[in-house]
């Protein structure tokens, strides 16, 4: 399960991303609180979080060109330096008492332009520590570090918030990328595995969207990312409509609906990480459940059995976007996956803003739970329609039967296309 932690340039980086990470949840909750605060206005805080995810919806491509185009150490060491600089001016803005919500503004739309090149420069950076063996193992530890700062990170935050104040909180995290920047410093150059880049150029950004369009299997995979990521992953428009209107439980109910899906979350990434392998029917089965889970619990008639049901999503969902992640990443040429990347992260991040406002139409005019079948339903609509059509470019047919006293459903090659199909397997077990 921990497997890659051998290899000492991936631990340096995964113990800086343990630090960052508390600290980015952290900010996330003070900046909430803060804007809230300032203005005593729920949209200035969606817009903040608008502002946030913005640059990557709108610059993203052009993210992954310069990350194919430059080693990656160096960049993750600028937007990660820029990021933590964000986060230092906010809290002296905070601390002095002169911030105002446009203060907040700005750095928001400052980090999120620094994640549009460190994001995928991180997530491409992975397979150059530990290399192709280690790199679906690497991906799942670096999702359950994600979920355990989120299980710390909020819950640190509410108490230095009450404790101390916001600002404190914000230089908290700027002052937590120095453990990224350090990991980086003291890795070994010649430990990383070695990755051709990309030469200056131009019609790079249009080269990179025609590469995936000619792969079904990265195009699909994404596609089938980005309809869950828009439409199945909008919780906090759905769970806190369920805490207060349909349960009437405030801010508690919110919190624990928060908490266990991050503790499913985190379990689904640590058995990915324990999984070791990638393959298609893996991504096809969890966007399935999770479609199907999420219909359910759309219909729990109380708050305890809703809460479990918060379990199996997190856990899901969580093996969706490692599966994803690491298939995409294992399929594509290494001088291609910086843009590859940042079209996957453009895709699955870029959803939101476009997701929530209709997540909140179908809420308001039909009711929660309503909206919440909704994005189940079209994610496993999507889920089904898209792992027939993986099954059919890899030349499989889909047999039932029976083994031993129980079902066996399981995708075979077909008739007279075996050597095709064999090869196409392994064409989408790379991939997914």
């Amino acid at each position: 399960m921990f497997s890659s932690l051998k290899v000492r340039n991936y631990r340096l980086f995964f113990v800086g991303q343990v630090v960052s990470n508390i600290g980015t949840w952290m900010q996330r909750i003070a900046q909430d609180w803060l804007v809230l605060s300032l203005t005593g206005s729920a949209t200035a805080v969606g817009v903040t979080t608008a502002l946030q995810f913005l640059p990557m919806l709108l610059f993203g491509l052009y993210g992954g060109v310069l990350v194919d185009r430059f080693p990656k150490r160096p960049t993750l060491l600028v937007t990660q330096t820029a990021m933590g600089v964000a986060g230092v001016a906010l809290a002296a803005l905070t601390l002095s008492g002169h911030v105002q919500v446009w203060h907040v503004y700005v750095a928001a739309f400052a980090v999120g332009l620094a994640t549009v090149v460190d994001n995928p420069a991180r997530q491409s950076f992975v397979s150059e520590m530990v290399g192709p063996d280690q790199l679906q193992n690497a991906v799942s530890l670096n999702s359950a570090n994600f979920q355990s700062a989120r299980l710390v990170g909020p819950a640190v935050a509410g108490l230095m918030i009450t404790g101390v104040g916001t600002g404190w909180a914000f230089l908290f995290n700027g002052l937590s990328f120095v453990a990224p920047i350090a990991g980086l410093l003291l890795m070994r150059g010649r430990d990383l595995h070695a990755v051709e880049r990309a030469p200056r150029g131009k019609g790079q950004l249009r080269e990179g969207l025609h590469y995936v369009a000619g792969r079904p299997e990265l195009i699909w995979t994404i596609a089938l990312v980005g309809f869950i990521g828009t439409f199945g992953f909008n919780f906090p428009v759905y769970l806190s409509a369920f805490a207060d209107d349909v349960f009437h439980a405030g801010a508690g109910a919110y919190s624990l609906f928060n908490t266990l899906m991050a503790v499913g979350s985190l379990a689904g990434a640590l058995l990915a990480a324990r999984r070791g392998t990638s393959r298609t029917r893996v991504l096809i089965g969890a966007a399935i459940a999770f479609g199907a889970v999420e219909t359910v619990a759309a219909f729990a008639p109380s708050l305890w059995l809703f809460a479990l049901f918060m379990v199996p999503i997190g856990m899901f969902g969580m093996t969706v976007n490692v599966t994803a992640n690491t298939g995409i990443q294992l399929s594509t040429d290494p001088a291609m996956r910086g843009r590859v990347m940042a079209l996957y992260m453009m895709v699955f991040l870029g959803g939101s803003p476009v997701g929530a406002p209709i997540a909140g139409w179908v809420t308001d005019a039909y009711g929660v739970r309503a909206g919440l079948a909704a994005g189940g339903v079209i994610s496993l609509l999507a889920a089904v329609s898209i792992g027939l059509v993986l099954t059919r470019v890899g030349g499989f047919r889909l047999s039932v039967g029976w083994n031993g006293g129980h079902p066996r459903v399981r995708f075979v090659p077909r008739e007279g296309r075996g050597r095709a199909g064999a090869e196409a397997e392994a064409g989408l077990a790379r991939a997914a």
